[in-house]
């Protein structure tokens, strides 16, 4: 199989109008993923949908005339979620979803996210065959001037996501008498968001709502809950949701002001569904990113924690063929299969308002469902092409902490697949000896880097 140099972990992602992230690469990406999907006689139809990010006015229109060059309609449907995009592929029977987001990354990154017909992120393979066809010349695969695409905009989008969330939480119950203060990070969800909460009867305070096409994630939503944490605690409510740009990830503040993040939402929904017959697969599917206290909560209930390649794709790819229908990441990305095929802030949030209405306690008392284990994530970045992990020095010190934590804990180290970052995380028993293990090797990489990037000078 080729190896994928435009796609990372998560779509194409990059600094806006710096390649890959100009009109340029999007009208060509949109011409080969065109092609790539061309099923057939019928008129083929793409969505896309974007965050609030300014880019977000050169991209779309990009993306738009590569598609309509190859003869594919498309709906365009504004800022909304990323699952929105997804389900509305679905719901519009289309061939092809586009999401243009950057995520949780500041405004100046923004990135595309492709959806195939089934609502699902695209495979690796996929996206190498995409990436394939870019390197061959298009202007074959040009329509005739009949046969060009059409481009229309779907005016009651937000309302048919609206509807679509709202339908995942229980019937009969609602959320009178809650107070929650959503954070909508200025993001994708910054009119949907406040919208369902409010409609299922709760009393809300929105913050993040006024997007002003730079302010998206800037010292707000999930990737930053400390405002909703003190906004948590002055407004009184019982519960804060942050959603990150593209709302396709949650965190959650209980009404002293603490976070709940996705390794405690998994266990909550993973118990509660094993409790009322719902789950699937026996257990629940995150990441190696994901808590020891999470693998051993679940454990004492019988329950398995499955673990795979950081990215909620891969946590997808492992449910889908594995058969469990709930799966995610420590991060706040929350897959529930039963509702849809990526993670969705807004409808994992349902799910735990579903579990605290149901118990009529605390949200402290409800969403701690375990101790976590000490751990520590620390990111080194590195600049140009330095490749710090593949020096003995480092390697050297990743092998030294591996045997300190053995038997008690354990060391993570990956590249990231979206930025020149390296991610040292370990966990373990012995807070001490996990901090201890995890300084030593950052001071290994940063040393390296520097290294390297002398020789290369």
């Amino acid at each position: 199989m080729m190896t994928r140099k435009l796609f990372g972990t998560d779509g194409i992602r990059g600094t806006a109008n710096i390649e890959p992230m100009t009109a340029e690469t999007a009208l060509k990406v949109a011409m080969a993923t065109a092609v790539q999907f061309h099923r057939g006689d019928h008129r083929h139809l793409a969505v896309i949908g974007k965050d609030t990010r300014l880019s977000g006015y050169m991209l779309e229109p990009a993306l738009t005339a590569g598609l309509i060059a190859m003869g594919m309609d498309v709906v365009l449907v504004g800022p909304m979620p990323t699952p929105a995009v997804a389900m509305l592929t679905r719901s519009l029977r289309a061939d092809l979803g586009i999401m243009i987001s950057a995520s949780h990354n500041p405004f100046q990154d923004n990135g595309i996210k492709l959806f195939g017909p089934d609502g699902y992120k695209l495979s690796d393979e996929v996206e190498a065959e995409i990436e394939g066809r870019l390197a061959d010349p298009l202007g074959s695969s040009l329509v005739k001037p009949a046969a060009l695409g059409r481009a229309s905009r779907l005016e009651d989008a937000s309302g048919r996501y609206i509807e679509f969330v709202k339908n995942t939480f229980p019937r009969g119950l609602r959320l009178d008498g809650l107070k929650i203060v959503v954070d909508c990070a200025h993001g994708a969800a910054y009119k949907v968001a406040p919208k369902v909460l409010w409609e299922l009867g709760a009393e809300v305070v929105s913050v993040g709502v006024k997007p002003d096409g730079i302010n998206i994630n800037r010292q707000c939503g999930a990737t930053a809950p400390q405002m909703l944490q003190s906004e948590v605690v002055a407004n009184g409510a019982d519960l804060g949701i942050a959603l990150d740009g593209d709302a396709d990830r949650l965190i959650l503040v209980d009404e002293k002001g603490r976070q709940i993040d996705g390794d405690q939402v998994m266990g909550l929904v993973g118990r509660s569904w094993c409790e009322s017959g719902k789950l699937k697969g026996n257990g629940v599917v995150a990441t190696v990113m994901s808590n020891l206290g999470l693998e051993r909560s679940l454990k004492g209930l019988g329950l398995e924690l499955v673990r795979t390649p950081v990215g909620d794709r891969y946590v997808v790819e492992h449910m889908r063929e594995h058969g469990f229908n709930v799966g995610g990441e420590q991060s706040g990305h929350i897959v529930l299969s039963d509702y849809g095929t990526t993670g969705d802030g807004l409808v994992a949030a349902l799910q735990v308002l579903a579990v605290i209405q149901e118990s009529g306690r605390r949200v402290s008392d409800v969403c701690r469902v375990f101790e976590p284990v000490p751990q520590l994530l620390k990111n080194v970045r590195f600049e140009g092409d330095a490749a710090p992990l593949e020096d003995g020095q480092v390697k050297a010190a990743i092998r030294d902490g591996e045997a300190r934590l053995s038997g008690s804990g354990r060391l993570l180290i990956r590249k990231s697949g979206t930025e020149p970052v390296i991610r040292v995380m370990a966990e373990g028993d012995d807070e001490t000896l996990v901090n201890a293990v995890v300084g030593d090797i950052v001071q290994r990489i940063q040393e390296a880097a520097i290294r390297q990037q002398e020789a290369a000078e």
